[in-house]
């Protein structure tokens, strides 16, 4: 007898588990192309059971009809949009008013428990949801206790019942947590993009910094500095343009070279290339020009020693310890007064050192200073993975050292 279809239920939650990832995933039309099949076969066995009388399959039927209607107009957009709040409570409540007289007229109504099962799930949170299967699945076995005249014969649908609301149940919370799990996954996923672009972010910004401090140090190292050797050498010449006007060409000589190597230290700059002192030549030769050149522009005795073998040094290390000889040339030149200057460039099997050593009249280096040179060339050779150290006496000298590790 047909009053024993809510059997019909028992496959229900299997298909419920595996569509309601896809629906709470975004994907709904797979949950539409379902309850469309299931009710429409629903519809089908109604009205093709002859058992039931021609007013209880169309009281039954457009009951049904109210069902969709409701669906469509209020349920689908909660589970389609997941919501779970008062208005689950309220669409279930209309889906009891229409299911259970639809159950009364004609028993095969109990088959829309395929297609009211899984909504049960996505319109309510987990405990809430049992509750309403256990209720749902229950409207079948009253009306068979009402209809039955032996209750014994209840004994095998109640079973059966029991087993379908346990199954149900179970595979109902089971699907719920798995598309939870899913949603916080891709909550998850979403942060961390979120945290990657912010991540490129900084480092973008940090790599502007960078680039705009190495500019600043290569403008004081190039422009500055050679600027400053100008000046001086122009003054020289104006104070011996009258008493020595050889040695005022000579100093205006010097002045000229100095420019077109500070023109060529500017050019290279702008095109992002080496310093033009290490173009063609090892950074030895370019130590060797830089502490001639100073000696014939201050009249200071400046030596250069270089001692021990090592591994060839990237162009940027050698850059570091170019930049390093010109700013402590250059300190030397506007406050020391030294009477001697050396550099010191030694090599071992990790490292290369620089050092540049005055015996001018020092200074206090724990003391801070305004000046931008030993800062922008500490956080040059930090940039290097190297190290700085700066040893000064008040009427003693100056000895700057650099070490930078050959990788």
């Amino acid at each position: 007898m047909s009053d024993h279809l809510p059997l019909a239920g028992s496959t229900l939650p299997v298909t419920s588990s595996v569509a309601a990832t896809d629906s709470w995933s975004g994907r709904f039309r797979l949950w539409d192309s379902y309850f469309a099949l299931a009710g429409a076969g629903v519809v089908l066995v109604v009205a093709a059971d002859t058992w039931w009388s021609p007013v209880a399959r169309v009281g039954c039927l457009a009951l049904f009809l109210a069902l969709a209607g409701w669906y469509l107009g209020f349920g689908r957009r909660l589970m389609c949009e997941s919501i779970e709040d008062w208005r689950g409570y309220l669409y279930l409540a209309g889906v009891a008013l229409l299911y259970v007289p639809a159950v009364l007229l004609n028993g095969n109504a109990s088959f829309l428990l395929f297609v009211l099962c899984p909504q049960m799930f996505m319109v309510l949170p987990a405990l809430p949801a049992v509750l309403a299967v256990v209720l749902f699945n229950s409207v079948h076995i009253v009306v068979l206790a009402i209809r039955m005249p032996d209750l014994g014969d209840l004994v095998a649908p109640l079973l059966v019942a029991v087993m379908i609301v346990f199954v149900v149940c179970v595979l109902g919370v089971w699907s719920q947590r798995t598309v939870d799990e899913s949603a916080q996954r891709a909550d998850l996923i979403a942060q961390l993009e979120r945290t990657r672009a912010e991540l490129a972010e900084l480092s973008r910004q940090a790599g502007i910094a960078a680039e705009r401090q190495r500019l600043a140090a290569d403008i004081h190292d190039t422009v500055a500095q050679g600027l400053s050797s100008v000046v001086m050498l122009v003054q020289a010449a104006e104070a011996d343009l009258d008493g020595e006007p050889d040695r005022a060409r000579q100093h205006l000589a010097l002045a000229r070279q100095t420019a077109r190597d500070n023109l060529v230290d500017v050019r290279t700059l702008v095109a992002a290339l080496t310093p033009a002192q290490l173009t063609g030549s090892p950074l030895e030769q370019a130590l060797r020009r830089l502490t001639e050149r100073f000696s014939q522009e201050t009249g200071v005795p400046t030596n250069c020693v270089v001692s021990g073998t090592g591994a060839a040094l990237r162009t940027d290390l050698e850059v570091v310890l170019l930049r390093a000889a010109q700013e402590a040339l250059a300190n030397v030149r506007r406050h020391a007064d030294a009477r001697a200057v050396a550099v010191l460039l030694r090599h071992d099997d990790r490292r290369i050192a620089l050092e540049v050593a005055d015996d001018g009249t020092g200074f206090d280096a724990d003391a801070a200073t305004d000046g931008f040179g030993l800062a922008g060339l500490r956080a040059r050779v930090e940039q290097a993975d190297g190290s700085l150290v700066v040893r000064s006496t008040p009427g003693v000298g100056t000895t700057i050292r650099v070490e930078v590790p050959y990788q």
